[in-house]
């Protein structure tokens, strides 16, 4: 399912550049002519075609996975229209699926492995503490947790042989100890202790892989609002949330990826750079 046309990619460059400035531009510029590859998660919506968008304006090959690519719509006519992007069936719960891809990408170098797919932490009364459905539960580790572990796993040798050696994973400071109090914990008991797993087990992962000159970024996106339920919400009942339009969000993410070193691998970072907890 590979869609090949060429695209400018203007707009996105110049939205990252009015941004963050001359930093970003540089992935764009490329390295002696190399064009550097980002393989992504949960591509079809969201975040991750979000991701999709800003990394193919930046001129990245982008391998674009999505659990069901014949359903997004969206992301299909994005690629039709862009030559560097490779739409990839991925459902990271298959374990299977991700030995086959990895296998089909043998010897394909990978600057940044981006571990977006996940279930997000909407409030629910199955994950209230008495009241726990232990098949959601399972969901949310599998999706959160085992995913992106096997992912990270067998895509290690493209990152090994990339140029950049970035290990990403958007997680959340609601699944970090040093944000205990950073958002409700009412219905999203199972989120937040998924995150906070995904979290301890990056670490984990960082120290694992620091002798590949490999950078573990862990990154918390903000409260974007990818479906509008939370901007109603907000108006509606006076909230007071913080909401972080997507596009900000992602642009500030690709920075971090850009310009963190091994001195911050495994470290928890804000979209606006500032390190958040372990």
């Amino acid at each position: 399912m590979i869609i090949r046309k060429l695209a400018s990619g203007l707009c996105g460059i110049l939205l990252l550049a009015a941004y963050f400035g001359p930093l970003t531009l540089a992935a764009a510029e490329g390295e002696e002519g190399y064009t550097p590859t980002v393989l992504i998660t949960g591509s079809n919506r969201g975040l991750g075609f979000e991701f999709v968008k800003q990394y193919t304006a930046l001129g990245w090959k982008v391998i674009a996975t999505a659990r069901k690519p014949e359903k997004a719509e969206d992301l299909q006519t994005f690629a039709a229209e862009n030559s560097n992007v490779i739409i990839e069936q991925l459902d990271i719960t298959d374990l299977a699926r991700v030995d086959e891809l990895a296998e089909q990408y043998k010897g394909q170098p990978i600057d940044v492995l981006l571990n977006n797919g996940a279930i997000s932490g909407s409030p629910d009364p199955k994950q209230l503490f008495g009241k726990v459905n232990y098949d959601r539960f399972d969901q949310f580790m599998d999706v959160n947790l085992r995913g992106p572990l096997k992912v990270s796993e067998a895509f290690l040798p493209n990152l090994k042989a990339g140029k950049k050696k970035r290990l990403v994973a958007v997680s959340s400071k609601g699944g970090s100890f040093a944000n205990i109090d950073a958002m409700p914990s009412q219905g999203t008991m199972l989120y937040r202790t998924s995150k906070a797993a995904l979290n301890m087990m990056m670490v984990n992962v960082a120290d694992s892989v620091k002798g590949d000159d490999i950078v573990v970024v862990l990154l918390n996106p903000g409260l974007v609002d990818t479906q509008g339920m939370l901007t109603k919400m907000n108006e509606k009942m006076n909230l007071g949330l913080d909401l972080t339009l997507k596009e900000d969000s992602i642009a500030g993410m690709i920075n971090v990826i850009e310009t963190t070193t091994m001195e911050d691998s495994g470290k928890i970072f804000q979209y606006t750079g500032k390190v958040i907890g372990y």
